[in-house]
């Protein structure tokens, strides 16, 4: 036969068999005048070299097209990009309806679609293959393709409701998946799926494997880099935050260094402050327990409980002072260039550790000093001129000059509060402690009306608490000062009673009454008695009210009317009780004479009643 075909034959059969278009080549062997015999077997083959070149010519594409997608996915090093960009050249390459890629979960053995393309149902985005469930398990488990023409009817692997829902959701019908393996270990499975019945071909599953294993290794690379940075990330953050510890803790040594100095030289609270504050470079503040926001009262309320450092807000953080359950203060911190860590906070507690103790050291110095106090101020309100002999010698011998005392200030406050309020005159009187149920002070302002106002600012600070003090001259400190500290303590006495109850004032100003209230006075009670007794023993025999009433008369100008008025009663019950009144005191009590004696007898009388 080759002999009767010319070359030129030959050739332009060849080239006919491999053209694009197509020809049609039985109608050119036709041509050839050949054995019908002869004609149907060249025309058989010159078909399959017709097919075999395309296939190798598709199949040369297809590898052009996997190799530029392998080579375009290796330049990706984030992962989630990388997925979806796979999942994007797969379905290029397969052309099929939908494609997406479940991750494989060694731990649970689940299955989870991470990405997907062509999918229209929301649902599928996430979904979860149970172990051994699915198309998806078999692949795993096998670790080789796996595909079905119709999934409603597969019976190769066990359904799930979930699964069939999903699939049905989307309308898949025809589904082939791969594995995606890095060496022995599944990290996915990558689908192909179809919404019409189709048979997968041997080459459409060679041609997705092939890419899945391109894209298996890229993926892995990804993933290892991935945490070869977040390894790297984290080995740069444990440094920083090492580096940081360091610094924290060379600050928190220095700050230690300075409140030990502080100890040892005697500082003072404002100096532990100051200290911490160098070292942390934050405002450090001692709070005025008196004068709080919500929060730092809060904040201290739970720093006191734990003794721990607790935070204020706004970058704050508050840290209480404590001596066992007693609160002596608290350190406020407003963060500033360093950021407040365990070591920082830490460093905040001992710095209020330090500042109790120097509290403690400096009350027991001024318990010490107050002791020497007592004991001069006792001896010199003595009944015993013996005790103050060489008494100015004594005084300077503990360090204290009675010449320069010039006078005295006697302050009444609550029984409890009596102790602290002495310790916050310590610092700025020149003698001052506990007499009678008093406290009495001696200063060395001349003035007795500053003294007085002086001493009345400083124990109210202290004790947050109204505070009655009076002053009063002194010639010689040496002297009986006795009399001068009963006529203070007499006006002490009397200021309540005429509405002062957190004053500072001086005897001079009360003069009358501390006259009528001195020492030795037996004689008011007295007068009292024989002016205005017939009222006082009526109310008092009779529960009524005619004192009162009376004040309250004399007090709104002998009118009826206003004294009715300010004692809420009736007019005509007034006019009654003044009846009575001069049954009792005679039709002439309200002459100018006995007026004036009665007006005194009254006022004395309810000073009298007064606590």
């Amino acid at each position: 036969m080759a002999e009767t075909l010319p070359v030129d034959v030959v050739i332009g059969l060849l080239n006919a068999a491999s053209a694009e278009p197509e020809i049609d080549l039985d109608a050119l062997v036709s041509k050839l005048s050949l054995p019908e015999q002869d004609a149907m077997r060249i025309g058989y083959e010159l078909r399959h070299l017709r097919a075999t070149s395309q296939r190798w010519r598709r199949r040369g594409q297809e590898l052009a097209a996997l190799f530029s997608s392998a080579r375009e996915l290796a330049q990706l090093r984030d992962v989630d990009e990388l997925l979806g960009r796979l999942v994007e050249r797969a379905h290029d390459l397969m052309g099929t309806d939908v494609t997406y890629l479940s991750e494989y979960d060694a731990e649970t053995s689940e299955l989870r679609v991470r990405t997907t393309l062509g999918t229209v149902a929301p649902s599928f985005l996430g979904l979860r293959v149970p172990p051994g469930m699915g198309l998806a398990s078999q692949v795993v488990e096998r670790r080789r393709p796996f595909w079905t023409s119709k999934y409603a009817t597969m019976t190769q692997a066990p359904h799930d409701s979930g699964i069939d829902a999903a699939v049905d959701a989307e309308g898949l019908v025809s589904l082939l998946g791969v594995p995606l393996l890095a060496g022995e270990e599944v990290i996915g499975v990558l689908f192909a799926a179809n919404r019409v019945e189709h048979a997968f071909s041997p080459d459409e599953i060679s041609l997705l494997s092939a890419f899945a294993d391109h894209a298996a290794v890229v993926l892995q690379t990804a993933r290892l880099l991935a945490r070869t940075r977040q390894s790297a990330d984290e080995t740069h953050r444990a440094y920083g935050e090492l580096a940081r510890h360091v610094e924290a803790m060379e600050r928190a040594s220095e700050v230690h260094s300075d409140l030990t100095s502080l100890v040892l030289e005697g500082g003072e609270a404002t100096d532990v402050a100051a200290a911490l504050g160098r070292a942390l470079r934050c405002q450090v503040t001692i709070l005025d327990l008196g004068h709080l926001d919500d929060q730092a009262a809060d904040a201290v309320d739970v720093s006191r409980r734990s003794g721990r450092c607790a935070p204020a807000g706004e970058g704050r953080y508050v840290v209480a002072v404590l001596t066992g359950p007693t609160l002596l203060g608290a350190l406020l911190l407003q963060q500033g260039e360093v950021e407040f860590g365990p070591v920082e906070r830490r460093t905040a507690e001992r710095a209020a550790q330090i500042t109790a103790l120097l509290n403690l050291k400096q009350d027991a110095m001024l318990d010490a000093e107050q002791r020497v106090g007592s004991d001069l101020l006792a001896d010199l309100l003595s009944d015993k001129a013996e005790r103050r002999t060489d008494i100015g010698a004594r005084a300077r011998a503990r360090g204290i000059r009675l010449d320069t005392l010039c006078a005295l200030v006697v302050v009444s406050v609550p029984t409890e509060l009596r102790r602290e309020a002495v310790r916050a005159l310590r610092r700025t009187a020149g003698l001052a402690g506990e007499h009678a149920d008093r406290i009495v002070v001696l200063t060395a302002e001349p003035d007795p009306g500053k003294a007085s106002t002086l001493v009345h600012a400083t124990v109210a600070r202290a004790i947050r608490s109204p505070v009655l003090a009076v002053g009063a001259a002194i010639d010689d400190v040496t002297e009986d000062l006795r009399a001068d500290v009963e006529a203070a303590s007499a006006c002490l006495r009397i200021l309540p009673a005429l509405g002062r109850n957190d004053a500072a004032v001086t005897a001079d100003e009360y003069l009358p009454y501390t006259a009528l209230f001195g020492p030795g006075e037996k004689r008011v009670a007295a007068f009292v008695q024989r002016v205005i007794g017939p009222i006082l023993d009526w109310d008092a025999e009779r529960s009524t009210k005619l004192l009162p009433t009376v004040a309250a008369y004399l007090g709104n100008r002998m009118s009826p009317v206003a004294t009715a008025r300010a004692l809420h009663l009736h007019k005509n019950t007034v006019l009654q009780r003044l009846e009575r009144t001069a049954e009792l005191l005679g039709g002439d009590w309200q002459e100018p004479d006995r007026l004036f004696r009665i007006s005194v007898a009254i006022r004395l009388a309810q000073l009298t009643k007064s606590p």
